[in-house]
């Protein structure tokens, strides 16, 4: 016999169409948090819809289970529009425990959603949250803000699993997935993603993949039957440029340009680091792809890593090292190094908050300064910046093609935000890739006093390169080192003029670099109110700004800006066509100082430093009140 009210509750449902939706889950660490939002991503992309994702990490590695220090957050923004940001606001918070809700809540936009496991809401929970002996649940504002939705998650799931005969720490840690199935059906989107990701994850461990699928599915069936959800959301696919597409993280990004980069260029990738947050996850990525000739190193400390990859890019290898703040610190004498040898390498940073330990697992932009000049001496080198996860891809592409064509170190920066976060992501083809050609040196090419010779700092007349000379070359033997270099021969030097006239060449190669840059190109308006200059992960809140902006009726426009040593040629013309001009930052104002020293103009700065990514509701807000404080 059917039960009438599962007809009643199925009858009744009604489907909405939506543009875009915002989706929080929250818990703790130990919730599967990131998981169950990695794989509401996956199937969001397969839905064909856009998006950008913000995973938010705990900064302490084992933080009491049900304090706010424990949080672990997954934010994701996903659309039929172009979608930029993972979302000014969440329309949907899934909090699995007090201490979800407490941390989240102000995300959540009026009138927003909130499914919460009712189970967590106890005495000892709602103290270690801090809500002491109140509960949040009875406050009648909450209900009048926010949809509330109490939904026994951890009661449901140990129902579902009674008879799996699996301990109660297991079947505790399956709640996720009910989380996730009912999400699922909330917004339209397919199981079949989660259910291949559940086969392969637990292919050896059958009892745990039926155990999981299971509750994945009761989760999806509780929202097709429960009288409590009457609304399921649909969002359309996105009209993306066509082409191959996967959902790609900017980590995964980084490693597959690096990668990319060694095919193309028919050099041999070697990879050195040592552990560091948030950089880690490119020597867990690179690992993977020894088939392509990768050779990934874990170092003992951060100066060896440096180390290594100078040794490699010395003996002719494509030399790939990567950090945060703290190594970059260390590192800074290896990098003086490079510079003075003139080897190609490519150190990518990882930017999060600082300074010391700081805020690990948080994003932050300010490095900059340190990779401008936090060298001894004057060792200036190229510095350019990745704007997107699936950015990561073309920005260390570029990098490894300026290290080797200028013959120099180049840092490259990220950070956390675009280095966690995914989005679509169209797979290039090869031969779509810019040519990077290898030319090392292979005969004399010098004839001084009769004699064919190697003259190690002969220099290409465009690039200002030297040439590129393997150990063991016959003819070719030459000596490197971090004392000052004669020019041309090489040899150690300690001549005043020569010591200048060998500082400003290398400078000078730097700035070469800007005639290889492509013509800036301006979002929105070419002219007018306002100019917003952005770099590395701004990009997407900034672009979602000026199109606000624009609608209020200003004349915006907004440069990103790929290269910040050196600055593009033509950014000076482009400043000029705009009577203010606003440079976010999530810092206190480092490029800002760059621009005003190269410029001589009244750039205003807005800065952050929450180890949150901007909000584009914040960056508008700003631009007006710039605008207007000025007319």
């Amino acid at each position: 016999m059917e039960d009438d009210s599962l007809n009643i509750a199925t009858e009744t449902k009604s489907v909405k169409s939506l543009s875009e939706a915002t989706v929080l889950f929250a818990g703790d660490s130990g919730d599967g948090m990131q998981l169950t939002g990695s794989q509401f991503t996956l199937a969001t992309a397969f839905a064909q819809n856009d998006l950008a994702t913000l995973p938010d990490f705990p900064a302490e590695i084992r933080a009491p289970a049900g304090t706010t220090y424990g949080v672990s957050g997954y934010q994701l923004h996903f659309g039929s529009v172009n979608v930029r940001t993972p979302g000014d606001e969440v329309d949907l918070l899934v909090a699995m425990n007090p201490a979800a809700l407490k941390v989240n809540l102000s995300r959540v936009r009026r009138g927003g959603a909130i499914v919460i496991n009712v189970n967590a809401f106890k005495p000892h929970n709602l103290k270690l949250a801090g809500y002491g002996d109140t509960n949040p649940l009875e406050d009648e504002e909450l209900r009048k803000n926010y949809r509330v939705f109490e939904v026994e998650l951890s009661r449901m799931t140990e129902e579902a699993l009674k008879d799996f005969g699996l301990d109660k720490k297991v079947v505790d840690l399956s709640k996720n997935m009910f989380a996730l199935g009912l999400t699922l059906w909330l917004y339209s989107r397919p199981l079949e993603p989660a259910l291949d990701w559940l086969s392969h994850k637990f292919a050896s461990r059958p009892e745990l993949l039926n155990a999981n699928i299971h509750v994945l599915k009761k989760g999806f069936h509780y929202g097709e039957t429960t009288e409590d959800f009457i609304i399921q959301y649909k969002v359309a696919p996105a009209r993306l440029e066509p082409g191959v597409y996967r959902a790609i993280r900017g980590v995964e990004s980084l490693a597959l340009g690096l990668v990319a980069a060694s095919n193309k260029s028919n050099l041999d990738l070697f990879y050195s680091s040592y552990p560091i947050t948030p950089a880690s996850d490119l020597l867990h990525q690179l690992s993977k792809h020894k088939n392509f000739g990768v050779k990934t190193f874990q170092a003992e400390d951060e100066i060896a890593a440096i180390g290594a990859t100078i040794g490699a890019s010395f003996g002719g290898n494509l030399g790939v090292c990567a950090t945060s703040g703290p190594g970059l610190t260390l590192k800074a004498e290896g990098i003086g190094l490079a510079v003075m040898m003139e080897l190609p390498m490519v150190i990518i940073n990882v930017q999060r908050g600082g300074p010391s330990t700081g805020l690990p697992t948080k994003t932050e932009q300010s490095d900059l300064l340190q990779c401008m000049y936090g060298r001894n001496g004057e060792a200036p080198l190229p510095v350019i910046a990745a704007s997107t996860p699936g950015d990561c891809f073309h920005a260390a592409y570029e990098a490894c093609r300026v290290a080797v064509r200028h013959m120099t170190p180049v840092i490259l920066l990220a950070d956390g935000y675009v280095a966690n976060g995914s989005e679509p992501w169209r797979i290039p083809s090869t031969e779509d890739l810019e040519d990077f050609s290898i030319s090392f040196a292979h005969k004399p090419n010098q004839v001084v006093d009769g004699q064919k010779t190697f003259l190690p700092y002969l220099r290409d007349e465009t690039t200002l390169a030297r040439p590129w000379a393997k150990p063991g070359t016959s003819g070719l033997e030459h000596r490197l080192g971090g004392l000052e270099k004669q020019h041309e021969t090489g040899e150690v030097s300690y001549d005043p003029e020569n010591h200048e006239f060998m500082t400003n060449l290398r400078a000078d190669k730097v700035m070469r670099v800007a005639k290889f840059i492509q013509p800036t190109e301006i979002y929105g308006d070419s002219e007018g109110d306002i100019l917003i200059i952005g770099w590395g992960s701004t990009e997407g809140a900034i672009k979602t700004a000026v199109d606000r902006l624009r609608d209020h009726g200003l004349k915006a426009g907004t440069v990103q800006l790929r290269y910040i040593n050196p600055l593009p040629s033509d950014l000076g013309g482009v400043l000029g066509h705009f009577e203010h001009h606003l440079v976010p930052e999530l810092n206190k104002g480092q490029m800002v100082r760059i621009l005003r020293d190269r410029f001589l103009l009244p750039f205003a700065g807005l800065n952050k430093v929450q180890g949150q990514p901007f909000k584009a509701s914040e960056i508008v807000d700003s631009a007006l009140h710039h605008c207007k404080k000025h007319h």
